[in-house]
């Protein structure tokens, strides 16, 4: 407590920063921001745009970089991406370092991820491969992408390799093979992760993609066929990249802490 304190009369940090440090979050009118999540479990603390507003957003994001140096925001739209755009041109620290942030919107996955200038994100000695099984599931994808790369995973992307044509997806079966963990995006039936499952030794989280019609359709079937898989995975739910990045994340770091060891 009396390194922070000090730390605050110095200049050194601001006074969310101290908070952060001395209750494990900082309060904003737009709500609690949990600045200690990812010393706590890992996962930095992620702000879901959905359901706020631009401005609530901005303020969370502000907070995150304030507290952590980073921000990272799951369902943003443009409006959202451009009010976090003018808040973090207009944070002023109060510190004598420059935040020199930059600001990264990705208009397909909804995300955006702020580093401070001086932020160095975590570097893990493991790799997520991110399978898609087609265009159609690319957003989710990426979106649980940007979560395990944010955790410090490396990524291997591996697009539009649905079951229409299996070919696809053995000319890729030894590239996946390497990878410590696998997330597979899937709508319709959803059946590629319970393939995957059957090919690789490496854990696979099945992520069912809310994309296909009719009976089944917005996801139910892929995630019924998921739950149902004879190949062994896990199952997150239905359109949750985040859930999914964040879980492939968490074995990156396990397997990142086994290689050390």
């Amino acid at each position: 407590m009396r390194d922070t304190l000090e730390a605050l009369d110095a200049g050194e940090i601001g006074v969310a920063e101290a908070e952060s440090r001395l209750a494990g979050y900082a309060t904003t009118a737009a709500g609690r921001f949990d600045a200690a999540r990812e010393g706590r479990r890992g996962i930095p603390e992620a702000i879901l745009a959905e359901g706020k507003t631009p401005a609530e957003v901005a303020a969370l994001t502000t907070t995150a970089v304030e507290t952590t140096g980073r921000a990272l925001v799951t369902r943003a739209d443009a409006d959202d991406a451009t009010a976090i755009q003018t808040a973090i041109a207009d944070l002023d620290l109060d510190t004598p370092d420059p935040l020199d942030a930059t600001v990264d919107h990705d208009e397909r996955t909804g995300t955006v991820v702020v580093h401070a200038g001086d932020f160095e994100r975590p570097d893990l000695d493991a790799t997520v491969a991110i399978v898609a099984a087609g265009t159609a599931d690319a957003a989710v994808a990426g979106e649980a992408a940007v979560v395990a790369r944010e955790i410090g995973a490396a990524i291997d992307r591996v697009d539009d390799v649905g079951v229409a044509n299996l070919d696809r997806i053995l000319d890729q079966r030894d590239r996946i093979r390497e990878a410590d963990v696998v997330v597979v995006a899937a709508g319709r039936e959803g059946a590629l992760p319970t393939v995957v499952a059957g090919l690789v030794a490496a854990p696979v989280i099945a992520l069912p993609v809310s994309a296909g019609y009719g009976v089944g359709g917005e996801g139910v079937a892929a995630l019924e066929g998921a739950l149902q898989s004879c190949s062994v995975l896990t199952t997150v739910n239905v359109d949750a990249g985040f859930v999914a990045g964040a879980q492939a994340g968490l074995i990156a770091r396990a397997v990142d802490a086994a290689s050390d060891s």
